[in-house]
């Protein structure tokens, strides 16, 4: 079972940011899409932000989805070497709050159920 390596939690004031990192798993077959969601306490796991990092050109290396609350705030991005992928958060919000998980899948990006692996999760605790 493959568990993705994530780094980056913390606590933070609103307004604040914090840049999440997850590991490019290199198992047998390199994933297509890779994303992050995240649980508040009480609450289901939604997706955050989601990069396609495969190499269908008529897709297009790097095009990314968005949870409508984060669009203007978070940034999904993938490193030069193609074994990061970042998530650079700003102007946190309370929120924000909530534990972060790193994903990966081998089908495409566009709906969130492309995950086949999962990170241990970060804990990203924003205060008012």
């Amino acid at each position: 079972q493959v568990e993705l390596v994530e780094s980056g939690g913390g606590s933070v004031q609103a307004g604040g940011s914090l840049t999440l990192s997850c590991a490019v798993p290199s198992y047998r077959s390199r994933p297509n899409c890779m994303g992050w969601f995240r649980q508040a306490p009480g609450k289901e796991r939604e997706g955050v932000a989601q990069i396609y990092i495969g190499t269908d050109r008529s897709i297009g290396t790097g095009s990314t989805v968005y949870l409508e609350s984060v669009k203007d705030r978070f940034t999904i991005s993938q490193d030069s070497d193609k074994t990061l992928v970042y998530l650079r958060m700003n102007n946190l919000k309370s929120e924000d709050t909530g534990m972060y998980y790193c994903a990966s899948g081998r089908k495409f990006c566009g709906l969130w159920t492309f995950v086949d692996y999962w990170g241990q999760g970060q804990q990203v605790t924003v205060s008012s």
